[in-house]
């Protein structure tokens, strides 16, 4: 990334600002204004998340906030409630009153005398979802946002019930938030009081409880998932994601969906879940640029020609060497004028004895029973979270988990093919128990045999019909499902294959089901559908994005240096295997504040390939936070392991001052499973 040292205004920091929400609670907030704008009133730009302004995002802040500030926009970084130096208490994800603060947050922008009355949000993941929501319920003030890696299914799409499975993720997000709540707020904001409200933090629910609680898509979920009103969208949207994303689907589901007339963009680059001027995998891009354009468009009504340009910019990507620590990705940036795409079609390739065929086959079929240790190769489940450094979190060679699939290749491809957008799996299927699962993976195929992961998909086949009313399936009763694959842009090269592999289980990234069943597919009934890009003259010309830049980054004094560790083992006589992730970032001094941060966590992930009731997600998290004579620590840990009735949850949180325990608090939960 480059650093814009020069920017077109200076600009003036506020470290802290009180907002009233009107139940009393106040919600604090850091500040970047342009020079003389109580004079020179400017649109402001609001990020609200949970992440804590102070510390833990105000390195990221840095690059960003100054540099819409230097472009002539009140930018503005708010901590929700409960969260960071606001007051509150946190209760779960997405809640009501965190929408209606978001509601007050922006009238009170808008009312500041440095401020025109507009108002656009811009923000990464819970802040991206965040700005989708206050986009259906349409504030006044609110005139465009920039939802970046977020998610318009809570449900479906998010932590809890990832792509149709209960996922690991599911307990390693309900570990990180017990560790996030946890941490206090800062003497030198929010004064004397800053105990009282770290212990009023602390007993804050356990959420993976309400999650594990509301198994099936009821109305905890629907609340607060933006596909329920995409009707009520009238403000512009400009949605980025990256393919190597968690949540890759968004831009695209959006414009399946947005009102016709609702200004859009979408751009969708290689990186995982980051913002793009930081992304990585590379290449990044020009985000902040592109973002300043759409702001001046439509927060200034300038006419700079963004109107004009293509809907749709994507990075499609080639085979890269089947590593998880690749800091780059080949391939080319493309454009879409207009949604629906007009130079995508879809097209079908047929199951026959291994391979992938354009032709329909012969009547056959085949059965998927795979070891409970398939899926080990996914790769983490939110690629970059922890670290914008690279690190082996993108999916490994895929060769294991295709040896425990049944899987079927194209013959070696004459010429390129390209997809863009959504591939699909139908299957005719029968089951000998009541619950099973199917992963769908489709994997590149290099001539020497390397196997890159290009997308996959999960179907709990007793949520075949729906994800509210969980049915159970009638031992070989014959039963037509289909498997939706993440969203993709690819380019296969000549000389590589392409590989649909098929498989009953997908661990860590889906919750083992109780049983060990079979799953026999009738070919003639299945087929696979595969979003296809034709070459023709008439595409659109990706903008020009420019080279990545923001504002400098933060410096920050390291204290002591951290690591990355991910590990995979195996015992040989129980067939047990284990994944083992530590993410230590080391402790960090920060200039600004003389805040001392640190954070460590460690992920277990442990299962036998003959029993799923074997499976054990097991994690701890530990923060620091002071500085001179004030430290605190926070210990987490949540361990996840089920009967072939219940999910037992076992947690624990403890804090300290110093070295004083002063909250110590244990949960034990036996939680019956429903369609799992």
């Amino acid at each position: 990334m480059h650093n814009a040292s020069h920017l077109p205004r200076r600009v003036e920091v506020i470290e802290h600002a009180w907002i009233p929400m009107s139940d009393g609670c106040r919600l604090s907030a850091r500040l970047w204004l342009p020079e003389h704008a109580q004079a020179h009133p400017v649109p402001a730009v609001l990020e609200y998340i949970p992440y804590r302004k102070s510390d833990a995002t105000a390195v990221r802040d840095s690059t960003i906030h100054p540099y819409l500030a230097g472009h002539g926009y009140a930018s503005v970084r708010v901590d929700m409630r409960g969260s960071g130096d606001s007051e509150g208490v946190m209760l779960d994800e997405y809640l009501p009153i965190e929408q209606q603060d978001c509601d007050q947050v922006i009238a009170w922008l808008a009312a500041q005398p440095w401020c025109t009355g507009k108002v656009a949000m811009i923000g990464i993941s819970w802040g991206g979802v965040a700005a989708l929501q206050a986009a259906v319920r349409n504030p006044p003030a609110l005139a465009t946002i920039v939802p970046v890696c977020a998610s318009v299914d809570r449900y479906y799409d998010d932590g809890g019930y990832y792509v149709g499975g209960l996922a690991g993720q599911t307990v390693g997000w309900g570990a990180i938030m017990l560790g996030f709540n946890s941490r206090p707020p800062d003497p030198q904001v929010v004064g004397e009081q800053w105990k009282a409200l770290w212990l009023q933090r602390l007993e804050a629910p356990l959420f993976v409880q309400t999650w594990l609680e509301h198994q099936r898509r009821d109305a905890l979920w629907i609340q607060g998932s933006p596909c329920e009103h995409y009707d009520k969208f009238n403000c512009p949207v400009y949605a980025v994601t990256g393919w190597a994303d968690c949540w890759p689907n968004t831009v695209l589901r959006l414009f399946e969906h947005l009102p016709p007339g609702v200004p859009r963009r979408g751009l969708i680059g290689p990186w995982g879940h980051t913002y793009p001027h930081l992304g990585f995998p590379g290449p990044d891009a020009g985000f902040l640029q592109q973002v300043v354009r759409w702001f001046d468009r439509w927060l200034k009504g300038v006419d700079n020609g963004v109107d004009a340009e293509p809907e749709f910019c994507a990075y499609l990507m080639q085979q890269v060497p089947a590593t998880p620590d690749h800091a780059e990705r080949p391939g080319r940036w493309i454009a879409e004028a207009h949604w629906p795409f007009s130079s995508v079609v879809r097209e079908r390739r047929y199951f026959n004895a291994g391979r992938l065929d354009e032709t329909l086959p012969l009547a056959g079929a085949f059965a998927i029973r795979s070891p409970q240790s398939c899926g080990l190769g996914s790769g983490e489940y939110m690629p970059w979270y922890t670290t914008a450094e690279k690190s082996a979190q993108l999916p490994l060679d895929q060769r294991e988990d295709d040896g425990k699939s049944v899987c079927f290749d194209t013959p070696p491809l004459t010429e390129p093919l390209e997809l863009l957008g959504t591939p699909s799996v139908a299957l005719g299927v029968t089951v000998d128990q009541p619950v099973a699962l199917v992963a769908a993976r489709l994997c590149d195929v290099a001539p020497d045999g390397a196997s890159t992961l290009v997308s996959f998909g999960i179907l709990n086949l007793a949520r075949r019909v729906s994800r509210e009313r969980p049915s159970p399936l009638t031992p070989g009763e014959r039963y037509n499902v289909s498997v939706r694959l993440n969203d993709t842009g690819y380019r296969f090269v000549p000389g590589h294959r392409l590989r649909l592999a098929l498989s009953s289980s997908y661990w860590p990234m889906a919750w083992p089901v109780p049983g060990e069943p079979t799953v026999t597919v009738n070919a003639a009934d299945s087929y696979l559908e595969l979003p296809v890009r034709l070459g023709n003259a008439e595409m659109a010309r990706p903008p020009a994005l420019g080279e990545a830049e923001g504002a400098p980054p933060l410096p920050v004094e390291t204290l002591t240096r951290g690591r990355n560790v991910r590990t995979i083992t195996r015992d040989i006589e129980t067939g047990g295997v284990t994944l083992e992730i530590i993410k230590d970032a080391g402790r960090v001094r920060l200039p600004h504040n003389r805040m001392e941060i640190e954070s460590v966590t460690n992920e277990r992930f442990s299962i036998r390939d003959d029993d799923p009731l074997s499976a054990n997600a097991d994690y701890t998290c530990e923060y620091a936070i002071g500085r001179a004579d004030w430290q605190t620590r926070t210990r987490g840990r949540l361990r996840m392991s089920s009967t072939g009735e219940h999910f037992i949850v076992e947690a624990q949180l403890e804090a300290f001052q110093s070295d004083v325990r002063l909250f110590d608090k244990t949960w034990n939960l036996k939680i019956p499973r429903d369609g799992f």
